[in-house]
């Protein structure tokens, strides 16, 4: 991961703010130990702290300005298919200087404006800066799997990877009351809500346009992509369609997986044993021979142990296996660490488990592939039955509701 800052500001009383803009890209130094920059030309500043995965070489550092010195990217994530897209850049005339996904993303919207960003497939969030319309636009990726979060007012408008980095510029920090509340009921905070007031979350799939005038700030919200449905398409599935869809399915996880296999540093994936993250190590296996795998033991908890599934899997893909144990005191020595690294409460205890597991996984590999997500894609919790069965309900619950009041 990388992170990313900006400050754009037309107020008078913004100078202290840019003078500790430096600061504040210092504390995203964790996200991007590999390299960190500035450009700071009032009314806006842009900083990155830089993790290299495609083109290590320094020329790729950011902030990125384009060779007629008018376009300005700050950018964390990867682009997928930027090679493809590079081929097709260049095609069109464009004449690239460095191997990064960063300059196709920025040579697509020089040439594509913000057409472009429908031809992108990967994650990401990043800003660019025009300098000919005095305009900033800053992007957030379809699912919001990089975050993005900011402060506005009419003048000033902070946005980063995470609010502490924000913090460094003297914007308030007040308790959101209802966010709290939410937190409670959701034991998370939806976007655009924070835990703090003023500070917001850019909602997956959406972008803001800033428009920097004299005395103010023109700041329009929009969404770039929403999930297509037509009612009309909808059909019943044969038995013929589900065998085809399962056809379908693995020739889109397999290309998905593929995709993230392009780097140019070391990846692994990690292996719990269950069926997501074994399909991926099994992929990434057959793609690329030489593929470490990492689980977690809890020595201390039996019960709670699946090493041991994770391990069998391994041995019969034949992948590079690391178990990496975590003991009780393991976690209440992070603890503390690992609360100062979130920006809000998140109630997943897992998320302990997957950060220690991460910072002995990056001994080995920069990169690490996993299942995330499979869950919520194909409703594998109990709550997706729950909520079915409402929506469908069967005689039982039907004899059952009608007991009610």
């Amino acid at each position: 991961m990388c992170g990313i800052i900006g400050l754009i500001s037309v107020d008078k009383k913004s100078d202290n703010a840019f003078t500790q803009f430096k600061l504040a890209t210092d504390a995203l130094q964790h996200r991007g130990p590999d390299s960190h920059d500035t450009l700071i030309a009032p009314p806006v500043a842009l900083g990155h702290t830089r993790l290299s995965i495609i083109d290590t070489d320094s020329r790729s550092n950011q902030p990125m300005t384009d060779q007629s010195g008018r376009y300005t990217i700050i950018f964390n994530g990867e682009i997928y298919n930027y090679k493809a897209l590079k081929q097709d850049f260049e095609s069109q005339g464009f004449s690239f200087v460095t191997e990064s996904d960063t300059e196709v993303l920025l040579a697509g919207f020089i040439l594509h404006g913000k057409k472009c960003f429908d031809k992108l497939n990967g994650f990401f969030a990043f800003s660019i800066l025009d300098r000919s319309t005095n305009t900033v636009t800053i992007v957030r990726d379809r699912f919001g799997i990089k975050p993005l979060v900011y402060f506005m007012n009419e003048k000033t408008i902070g946005f980063a990877s995470e609010m502490k980095a924000l913090y460094k510029l003297g914007f308030e920090k007040q308790i959101d009351r209802v966010s709290v509340f939410t937190y409670f009921k959701l034991n998370y905070i939806p976007a655009p809500s924070t835990i703090l007031e003023g500070f917001h979350k850019l909602e997956p799939g959406h972008l803001l346009e800033i428009k920097i005038n004299d005395e103010n700030l023109e700041i329009e919200k929009s969404q770039w992509y929403k999930i297509a449905y037509d009612p009309a398409s909808e059909k019943d599935l044969s038995a013929h369609d589900y065998k085809q869809s399962q056809k379908v399915l693995k020739r889109f996880v397999r290309e998905s997986v593929r995709r993230r296999l392009v780097s140019d540093v070391p990846i692994g994936t990690f292996l719990s044993g269950g069926i997501d993250s074994s399909i991926i190590s099994a992929i990434a296996k057959e793609e690329k021979d030489n593929i470490d795998s990492f689980s977690i033991g809890f020595p201390d908890h039996p019960y709670y142990d699946e090493s041991k599934f994770a391990a069998t899997v391994a041995k019969h893909l034949g992948v590079n296996h690391h178990l990496i144990e975590i003991r009780e005191k393991d976690l209440l020595e992070s603890a503390n660490t690992f609360l100062n690294h979130i920006d809000e409460p998140f109630a997943d205890s897992s998320i302990l488990n997957v950060n220690l597991l991460s910072k002995a996984v990056k001994e080995h590999v920069t990169v690490a592939l996993s299942g995330d997500g499979g869950d919520e894609l194909f409703a594998g919790y109990n709550k997706h039955q729950a909520e079915f069965l409402i929506r469908n309900p069967r005689l039982k619950e039907h004899a059952v509701g009608k007991l009610g009041p």
